[in-house]
């Protein structure tokens, strides 16, 4: 083991589709158990940053205009689970996104005495969701955000906040993308699903309720898996 400090800390990982909310429960998880997100996005930014021997790797397949591999992935992360921060566990965002990731992420947490805790599905209604994410608009001079359906200013077409009158809506919330991307989502995850359920890992969770009931259930499973 190289000398390193082997921990039984739980790692946990939320599945589901953009607009679910994984972002907002990982925070507040965060917040109540002291857990640590770990983006892979923001892994591999630190790791380049940093000029670790995996980060130089990185950077060079980045700079080549290259999807950067699962070892290296892997790479970065065994370097982050062994910082002293994570000791008290971890939620992972954005990996594994393929059962062959899970089955390299396995590997990992075996060298540390760790496994899976939890895989939660934070599960959504397609329909509901596209109407939720094509819905939303800002406004363009202080971003506020209002809703067509949710939450509209008191004056069409004028922010209640600051008064602007130009209003503006991101490119990938149209309702044909964000189907789309509900769509890709499935399509990737489902074995992933079937993975974790298979090792007694998965929970499922309504992801279309309250963000304190959602926040209530995970935090559950949290206690659970912590014991």
């Amino acid at each position: 083991m190289d000398g390193q400090t082997v921990t039984a800390a739980p790692v946990l990982i939320l599945l589901g589709p953009p607009g679910a909310g994984k972002g907002t429960q990982a925070r507040m998880l965060e917040e109540e158990f002291g857990l640590v997100q770990l983006s892979t996005g923001d892994l591999l930014r630190a790791a380049v940053a940093q000029g670790t021997e995996a980060g130089k790797k990185a950077r060079a397949v980045m700079e080549a205009g290259e999807l950067v591999s699962d070892e290296i992935v892997i790479a970065i992360l065994r370097d982050r689970l062994a910082e002293p921060d994570c000791a008290r566990g971890v939620i992972l965002d954005g990996f594994p996104r393929t059962t062959v990731q899970a089955q390299a992420l396995d590997a990992l947490l075996a060298e540390r005495d760790q496994r899976i805790d939890a895989a939660v599905s934070l599960e959504v209604d397609d329909a509901a969701m596209v109407t939720r994410i094509s819905g939303r608009y800002t406004c363009a001079a202080c971003g506020e955000g209002y809703h067509d359906a949710f939450k509209q200013p008191a004056t069409a077409g004028t922010c209640d906040k600051c008064g602007g009158t130009e209003m503006t809506r991101r490119a990938d919330d149209k309702a044909e993308t964000v189907a789309s991307r509900l769509e890709a989502y499935h399509a990737q995850t489902a074995p992933l699903i079937g993975y974790y359920d298979k090792t007694g890992a998965l929970a499922r969770i309504d992801a279309m309720g309250a963000i304190d009931d959602i926040a209530a259930e995970l935090g559950a499973i949290v206690k659970r898996v912590t014991g």
